[in-house]
């Protein structure tokens, strides 16, 4: 069992006064995150928590998800970042699955929280409360096993329920370690932090931070002209993006340019437009296509800087410790520019699925991850992804899948089948679209207000369109590419 010190103790004895994480108001070094931690820590303590446990967090991008991120580590429990825009259905499944003992949350999600109804089978502790609360001493994880869950996030599949990847200490080091490798280290480096700690992408970060001593800005969300301003006026050099955040970066930016120190648009989420990266290119802005999941603990292939311009498009190749092939339904590599699944192997490839010994088994085989994705490799090696999961919708970077959409409409007595696909849009990339056939008459109205108490906000379809029959296959499969053809093609929508 390979053994890492506790990476925050370790760093903050090596450079303590350097700073760690930068907001509107505070600047914490890593010593001072060191002791915020550790007093957190006790304080979760005196509730009750111990090594072992299992802890979900609701919170947003603010140093108290911060501090709390890394006291759970302190005491060696098992961290379930939960979605903020979840439903408290959708949290309540979530909770129950992964046998959470506390919630954590920040106070505004009060009412979501009492109304996923499990307040007699876990203790809820507002942070006001967990901030004010007593201290008691514990015994501090002075070392972390590689092979320890450390964190669990929840993403949903193309069937079922969401399922709650596990990601391992040694998953998120490893991270980190193929990221340097490509990204490289320089001394000023500081990454720009606008998306969410509740992310893989935004916890990534938060990793790396501790990993190589760097500075990272924290912005509780998006704001196209703050993180511009954050890369003009303090040193930032990194930023992690999706197309629509970058999308509106540019048309902020409109005819300035970064400083010559900003050196990496890192753009996940989805394939970027060709017409974006061109653009990127004629502002001289360095973009580097990243390719990566949940399961592999953000990213698994990234473009190298020296292929930016040669290979626009191309999501890169796999990072120094990670191996990638493209195979067949038959699971044998296929040859350079066929098209096939994308397999991913390497130690940042989660272990599996909590609590889902048949899913991990069908998901992983012989050490490689199977991701669903489309993509190939051209003769050199660099990866083009084609499709984000053959049926996958990606709306403003949240992946949403049509059958869990699907799963909701069902459920409706009025509803007799349902299907749900992906619309293109000018400011989400994608929006849900979804068609019913009905038992009874129902309005448009009520099947997406029905849908709104169920699911997250994005998850929600544009419009739902009421049908005779929806597109099947001999062997009575949804035909999902077909619901289109249902409509009109020049159907106009506009999302709230």
């Amino acid at each position: 069992m390979t053994t890492i010190p506790n990476w925050l103790m370790k760093r903050a004895c090596m450079t303590p006064d350097r700073v760690a994480i930068e907001t509107d108001d505070e600047v914490v070094t890593f010593k001072n995150l060191h002791e915020q931690a550790l007093s957190v820590a006790e304080q979760f303590t005196y509730h009750g928590v111990k090594k072992g446990d299992t802890v979900a967090v609701l919170m947003h991008n603010r140093l108290s998800m911060v501090y709390v991120i890394h006291a759970l580590k302190y005491i060696g429990v098992q961290t379930v970042l939960l979605n903020t825009r979840l439903t408290s259905a959708e949290i309540a499944y979530q909770l129950e699955d992964s046998k959470a003992t506390l919630l954590v949350y920040d106070d505004e999600f009060q009412r979501v929280v009492k109304e996923s109804m499990l307040a007699n089978q876990l203790s809820f502790v507002p942070i006001s409360t967990l901030s004010e609360s007593p201290k008691k001493a514990f015994d501090v994880v002075k070392e972390f096993s590689l092979d320890d869950a450390d964190t669990i996030m929840y993403t949903s599949g193309t069937t079922g329920q969401p399922k709650g990847v596990i990601q391992t200490y040694g998953n998120h080091w490893w991270s980190a370690m193929g990221s340097a490798l490509n990204l490289g280290l320089h001394e000023n480096d500081c990454w720009l932090v606008a998306v969410p700690l509740f992310h893989i992408s935004g916890l990534s970060i938060l990793m790396r931070s501790v990993f190589y001593g760097m500075r990272v800005i924290l912005h509780h969300q998006f704001y196209a002209q703050k993180v511009n301003e954050a890369i003009e006026k303090q040193g930032v050099t990194i930023v992690s993006v999706v197309t629509t955040m970058l999308t509106k970066m540019l048309d902020e930016l409109g005819e300035h340019h970064y400083p010559q120190t900003f050196r990496c648009m890192l753009v996940g989420g989805g394939p970027a437009p060709l017409p974006v990266l061109r653009q990127c290119v004629e502002k001289k802005i360095p973009v580097y296509q990243t390719y990566g999941m949940t399961e592999t603990a953000s990213q698994v292939v990234t473009l190298a800087p020296e292929y930016s311009l040669a290979k626009l498009g191309s999501a890169g190749k796999a990072l120094f410790p990670c191996e990638i092939q493209i195979v067949n339904d038959q699971g044998e590599i296929v040859e350079s520019n066929k098209s096939g699944e994308i397999v991913v192997k390497g130690p940042n490839v989660t272990v599996g699925y909590l609590n889902n010994l048949e899913k991990t088994k069908a998901t992983i085989q012989n050490g490689w991850l199977h991701t669903g994705d489309v993509g190939y490799l051209d003769e050199q090696g660099f990866l083009y992804v084609l499709d984000r999961r053959s049926d996958l919708i990606i709306s403003g970077g949240e992946n949403v899948y049509p059958a869990e959409i699907e799963s909701v409409l069902r459920s409706h007595p009025a509803v007799s089948d349902a299907g749900v696909t992906a619309v293109s849009d000018e400011k989400w990339g994608q929006v849900p679209y979804g068609f019913v056939t009905l038992k009874t008459m129902i309005t448009e109205q009520e099947l997406t207000s029905y849908c709104a108490s169920r699911l997250a906000k994005y998850k929600v379809p544009k419009k739902v369109f009421v049908v005779e029959a929806l597109p099947r296959n001999a062997s009575n499969k949804l035909v999902r590419r077909n619901l289109l053809s249902l409509v009109s093609e020049k159907s106009e929508y506009t999302r709230d």
